[in-house]
């Protein structure tokens, strides 16, 4: 595969992954990407469950550990490759018996646990289209999500059925059958997944599967809060298999954990498709953090690759390093991270606790792949989401007044190194998300002049790498100045008393905003003026005429249910607006 950076074969991959980076990117194109694929047998397409479970499963993986999942008590459950072939082949069948066709949704509500990946993976093989919903939403997200979707099938827990979908079942109409898993007594008006299970053939050979044909759902949320559902196909598999190899550097003999809930689209794409696809073992811990306990997964577990996201590493540095030299981390040589910009810090922190600095990367839900990355044999930026994959062209365009993309007669202009505009990237790569399910104006207006818009504000140095500045939606204007929160945050939590740090823009009837920041401080650090006047100082010191204004400290501030500070629950704190709604908005944010 004359590509391959490094001219190795899959077994024999290295860690020093793309050291000719600009030599990889003139080589490289998706259809020899594509190659690192077996496709369906006699040249019949490709299908996403083939590639993460068949052809493992009828080779010599079939008896490695395919997943080994962590129960919230210690138990441990663990399913090679021929076990899941078996279970997802039993779940295929079933949903040929309930009359389920190819194309028709299947949702699930479910935390950690073998069911969801058996029904998600069993889906695809199918030909259904799988849409994972995050367990810890009310019954209204579950509502908007299924209705908006189509579901016909919803995979669930008793209790989450009896306090999430019971009250609103009578509104679902479109859903035909619920699958709740587990031993014991049915709720009414559901069946049984392991009576159903049992009754048909743990054999199930995937069918002729077009390429083209959509196979994931994920809903996420624009500005106003309502959920989209962007429509993604299998040929995803190929960005997901190559995305996994060049910005985590799996090999197939890596211990793989990636903390991120298979309720979004990165514990769906990278917790589960892309590591299976290349043969790895994947962690999957059912158990809330615990600094102490990560630690401990990761040392038992002999982790080799983490993926995991920014708010989890804030939270691990508020501990002592001591914490983590108590376990034995030598297996770890990869670090990961992703679901909102990365701190400097946060790189630092890595480098110095773990050895090990951590690599930051960028996409979207509606990019399906990562896009942008700090590799492995590449120098890592702290700050920097770093440079685009090879496959990927993305570019900065000029900005107008609202920080979105300028558009003048259907065209945009790109704009010169270092100069901040909107994060661009052209269309055509197989992950590339093929539509807004029942919304193609909606879908219409994400592209201009050639270029998919992400509504991120980003700027790219003269060494190609990029860099966050904000979501345009999340930009202060003041004086004049368009402010990214991220650059001010990151700033703040260089002093040695910051934990965390939430930034708004705050109104002012002179400059139109003014920064202020929430800041949650390190063990051992106690709020006061002093320290206030400190930071304040600090700030004009790092950041000039964009640093904050006033600063408030907050020990709790609020994150969505991935991790994300909820920059607009904290306007509506400031503002005194009532939080009910933005909160249950903000929480559909991956």
């Amino acid at each position: 595969m004359s590509w391959d950076p490094i001219g190795k074969t899959e077994t024999q991959w290295a860690s020093a992954n793309l050291t000719d980076y600009e030599g990889a990117r003139r080589k490289f194109t998706w259809e020899q990407a594509r190659e690192y694929l077996s496709g369906l047998p006699g040249g019949q397409g490709l299908n996403i469950g083939y590639e993460a479970v068949d052809r493992h499963a009828s080779g010599p993986r079939r008896d490695k550990v395919a997943i080994r999942f962590l129960g919230a008590g210690g138990a441990v459950t663990e399913l090679t490759y021929a076990m899941l072939y078996q279970l997802t082949s039993r779940f295929a069948n079933l949903l040929a018996s309930l009359g389920v066709q190819p194309g028709e949704r299947v949702f699930s509500l479910l935390g950690r646990e073998p069911d969801l990946y058996v029904a998600a993976l069993g889906t695809l093989r199918y030909q259904g289209v799988f849409s994972p919903l995050f367990a810890a939403f009310g019954p209204e997200p579950v509502r908007q999500r299924i209705t908006a979707g189509d579901g016909v099938v919803l995979v669930t827990t008793p209790r989450l059925y009896e306090a999430k979908i019971a009250p609103i079942r009578h509104l679902l109409a479109s859903l035909r059958h619920v699958l709740v898993t587990g031993q014991g007594k049915t709720p009414p008006g559901t069946s049984s997944l392991d009576d159903l299970m049992a009754a048909v053939a743990d054999h199930f050979t995937v069918a002729p599967t077009d390429p083209q044909q959509m196979a994931l759902l994920h809903f996420t949320s624009g500005t106003t809060g309502m959920p989209k559902g962007a429509v993604h196909v299998h040929e995803a598999v190929v960005a997901h298999n190559m995305t996994a190899r060049l910005a985590l550097d799996l090999h197939p003999d890596d211990i793989f954990w990636c903390t991120a809930d298979p309720g979004w689209v990165t514990g769906m794409s990278y917790g589960i498709i892309a590591p299976l696809t290349l043969g790895v073992t994947i962690i999957a811990d059912a158990g809330e953090f615990d600094a102490r306990r990560w630690y401990q997964q990761l040392a038992e577990q002999r982790v080799t690759v983490w993926y995991t996201a920014p708010t989890a590493l804030r939270m691990l540095m508020r501990h002592p390093p001591e914490l983590a030299k108590e376990h034995d981390l030598s297996r770890l040589r990869f670090i990961a991270s992703v679901g909102e910009p990365l701190n400097p810090e946060a790189v630092a922190w890595g480098q110095r606790t773990l050895g090990l600095a951590v690599h930051d990367n960028w996409w979207q839900t509606e990019t399906g792949a990562i896009m942008i990355s700090n590799f492995a044999g590449l120098e890592v930026r702290p700050g920097s989401m770093g440079r685009p994959l090879p496959g990927i062209d993305a570019t900065i365009l000029e900005r107008g007044e609202d920080g979105r993309a300028l558009i003048i007669d259907g065209q945009v202009r790109p704009v010169p190194s270092n100069v901040d505009g909107e994060l661009a990237l052209r269309p055509g790569f197989p992950s590339m998300f093929r539509g807004y399910l029942h919304e193609e104006q909606r879908y219409e207006k994400c592209f201009a002049g050639g270029w998919y818009l992400t509504g991120d504000l980003a700027r790219c140095d003269e060494d190609g790498y990029f860099w966050f500045v904000g979501r345009a939606d999340d930009v202060i204007k003041s004086a004049g100045h368009l402010i990214g929160p991220f650059e001010v945050e990151s700033a703040l939590m260089e002093h040695p008393a910051v934990a965390e740090a939430g930034v708004i823009g705050k109104p002012d009837p002179v400059a139109g905003e003014i920064v202020k920041a929430f800041v949650t401080l390190r063990t051992g650090n106690v709020p006061s003026d002093e320290l206030r006047l400190d930071l304040l100082a600090f700030g004009r010191r790092r950041l000039g005429a964009v640093a904050p204004r006033e600063i408030v400290f907050d020990q709790n501030l609020p994150h969505t249910r991935s991790g994300k500070v909820m920059r607009r629950l904290l306007k509506a704190r400031d503002l005194g607006l009532p939080e009910g709604d933005l909160s249950t908005l903000e929480s559909a944010h991956e």
